[in-house]
């Protein structure tokens, strides 16, 4: 009986850990460049103690991870606004090192520094920051991510892959710091950068309130289930209290 509270516990964890990630993609719904945070949950067994064979199945915490789904583009005529087509990041350099985003929004200083929205330096595929010309014309970047200013390229926005399966760190809105050392993406068909463009955010806000409903309506299930629990092994007690 021990056992079954036990279990249930373990599921309650494992249901507050999922609604604290749907908590945070769908207050990021419509944050640009966003890519929703799912998570998997394993099952862990143990032995009870009165039978070697018999075995007991628990849910571990859970281990967070990315949703790849691309999110829908909006074209915004901006020339300074990008969008990743394919499964590759941008890189900014921000004051916990490099970290990789989809946001695309990005803004020339005076210096003609290409920085990101929250004004970090936005690199190339070397790691460097970008550096434009602010008295040439307006640049013009083609899918391989070359700028080009007065019909002369003056540098390339860097697109970056990492394993994200090996861990990340949410930094600000839609950036992660990834576990895996980023590596530039070179030669590859598949990814590109749209200029004029923005990435929406990935979360399906209805799916994510259906799974809210769904999360809210098991853990209300298990808490009335442990308090059946409880009240039987309470009775237990006393029936066999008042028997002694």
């Amino acid at each position: 009986m021990q056992s079954g509270l036990y279990v249930s516990l373990s599921s309650q964890m494992a249901l507050e850990r999922r609604l604290t990630t749907i908590a945070d993609n769908m207050a990021n719904v419509n944050t640009v460049g966003f890519r929703a945070t799912d998570v998997k949950f394993d099952q862990v067994l143990s032995k009870t103690q009165n039978d070697i064979n018999a075995k007991i199945a628990f849910v571990n915490q859970g281990n967070d991870y990315l949703s790849t789904r691309n999110g829908e583009l909006s074209q915004t005529g901006n020339t300074l606004d990008f969008a990743v087509k394919g499964d590759a990041w941008f890189a900014i350099n921000t004051p916990v090192g490099q970290v990789l985003t989809r946001d695309g929004r990005f803004t020339m200083k005076e210096t003609g520094e290409l920085v990101s929205v929250q004004g970090y330096p936005v690199l190339d595929a070397g790691g460097a920051p970008i550096q434009l010309n602010r008295a040439g014309g307006p640049p013009t970047v083609g899918a391989d991510g070359k700028i080009v200013q007065d019909d002369r390229q003056v540098a390339t926005i860097g697109l970056f892959s990492a394993d994200i399966t090996k861990g990340f760190v949410r930094f600000e809105n839609s950036g992660v710091s990834m576990v895996d050392q980023p590596k530039p993406v070179v030669d590859n068909a598949e990814v590109a950068i749209m200029q004029g463009y923005l990435e929406n955010s990935n979360v399906n806000g209805i799916g994510e309130m259906t799974q809210l409903i769904q999360v809210n309506r098991a853990f209300e299930s298990i808490s009335s289930l442990m308090r059946d629990s409880e009240s039987s092994l309470s009775d237990a007690i006393k029936v066999l209290g008042g028997s002694s």
